[in-house]
C-alpha cells in the first residue's frame, strides 16, 4: 500500500498537468456549447409548485417574486408569519394564482416534515425545493460565551436544509424536480468573524454535491454560492459595526434575478456576483495568498471593532 501511494505521489502531478494541458481547451469548448444551449433553453415554471424556505425576507423573498412573475405556485416557509403574509400577497399581485404560507422553524425536524406534508396536501406535488433559510454570524469564535451557543447556526443553516430535503426527495423523484440550495462564498474563502457560519455553509456545499451524485438523474441540484448580498440578515450587522453597508455588497433583487435565471437554465452552480468565480480560482491556485488577504483584512479593519473590554 505504501509503495502504491509513493508511485502515485510521483506520477500524478506530471500526469495531471499533461492531462489539463491537453484536455482543458476541449473542456472549455464543451462548456461554451453547453452555456449557449442553456441560454436558449429556459424552463417554463408556470403552474409548477415551488417551496421556498427563508421566504420572509432577503433572497428567499425576492426569489418568490421572480417565480410569481412567471406564474408558479408557491409554498412560503419561515418563522415570521406576519412577514410571510406580506410576501404572499405581493406574490399574488405579481402573478402567482395560488400561494400558501407555512410558518415554522427549519431547525425543527417535525416542522420540516410539516412543510412538505402541507405543500403536498394542498398542491398534490412538488417541483422545486429552494433551501434558503439561514442565519448570519459576526463573532470571534473565542468570544462565544458557551460553545453550545454556536449550535443554532449549524441547526438552521445545515440541518434545516437537510431535514426538508429528506422529506422532499420522494415527491421530487415523482416530478423529476429540482433542489436549489443557498450556500455562501465563505464556504470557499475564509470570512473573518464567521467561523461557524462558514463551516455550516461548507457543510451544505459538500453535502449537496455528494447528494447530487446519489440522486442523479432523477432530481437535479443547483448550488447557489452568493457573495455579500444586501439583505435583512447581513446589512444590520455591517451598519451596527461600521455605520454603513459593506461596499462590495450586491442588491438582493439583482442577486435573486441572477439566481432565478440560473435555476431555469439548469445550472449546476450559480455564483453571484460572477467575479467571485475568479476569487475561487485564485483560492485553488494560490491558497496562501487568499488566506493572507483575509487575515490582513481582519487584522487591519475588522478586529479593532471587536476588541474586548
Amino acid at each position: 500500500m505504501d509503495m502504491l501511494n509513493t508511485i502515485l505521489n510521483v506520477l500524478l502531478p506530471p500526469l495531471t498537468i499533461i492531462f489539463l494541458f491537453l484536455f482543458y481547451p476541449f473542456y472549455l469548448s464543451i462548456k461554451l456549447l453547453i452555456c449557449l444551449y442553456k441560454h436558449f433553453r429556459f424552463e417554463n415554471v408556470a403552474g409548477k409548485v415551488v417551496l421556498i424556505s427563508g421566504a420572509s425576507s432577503g433572497i428567499g423573498e425576492h426569489l418568490a417574486y421572480e417565480y410569481a412573475k412567471k406564474g408558479a405556485y408557491l409554498a412560503l416557509v419561515a418563522r415570521r408569519k406576519d412577514r410571510l403574509e406580506i410576501v404572499a400577497e405581493a406574490s399574488r399581485q405579481l402573478g402567482s394564482s395560488d400561494v400558501i404560507i407555512i410558518p415554522g422553524d427549519v431547525a425543527n425536524v417535525e416542522d420540516c416534515k410539516k412543510f412538505i406534508d402541507e405543500t403536498i396536501g394542498h398542491f398534490g406535488k412538488l417541483d422545486h425545493l429552494i433551501n434558503n433559510a439561514g442565519v448570519f454570524q459576526t463573532v470571534l469564535f473565542e468570544d462565544f460565551t458557551q460553545i453550545q451557543d454556536a449550535n443554532h447556526i449549524m441547526d438552521i443553516n445545515f440541518w434545516g436544509s437537510t431535514y426538508i430535503t429528506y422529506f422532499a426527495i420522494p415527491h421530487l423523484r415523482k416530478s423529476k424536480g429540482k433542489i436549489i440550495v443557498t450556500t455562501s462564498g465563505s464556504a470557499n474563502i475564509p470570512l473573518p468573524l464567521a467561523s461557524i457560519y462558514a463551516a455550516s455553509k461548507a457543510a451544505l456545499l459538500r453535502f449537496f454535491e455528494t447528494l447530487r451524485v446519489e440522486i442523479t438523474p432523477d432530481i437535479k441540484i443547483t448550488i447557489v454560492i452568493p457573495g455579500v448580498i444586501a439583505t435583512d440578515m447581513t446589512t444590520p450587522h455591517f451598519i451596527e459595526k461600521y455605520t454603513s453597508d459593506f461596499i462590495m455588497s450586491e442588491s438582493v433583487s439583482k442577486c435573486a434575478k441572477a439566481i432565478f435565471r440560473g435555476i431555469c437554465r439548469g445550472e449546476s452552480y450559480i455564483v453571484e456576483p460572477s467575479w467571485l468565480k475568479w476569487m475561487f480560482l485564485m483560492k485553488n491556485v494560490c491558497p496562501d495568498i487568499v488566506d493572507y488577504l483575509a487575515s490582513y483584512l481582519f487584522l487591519r479593519y475588522l478586529k479593532p471593532s471587536f476588541k474586548r473590554d
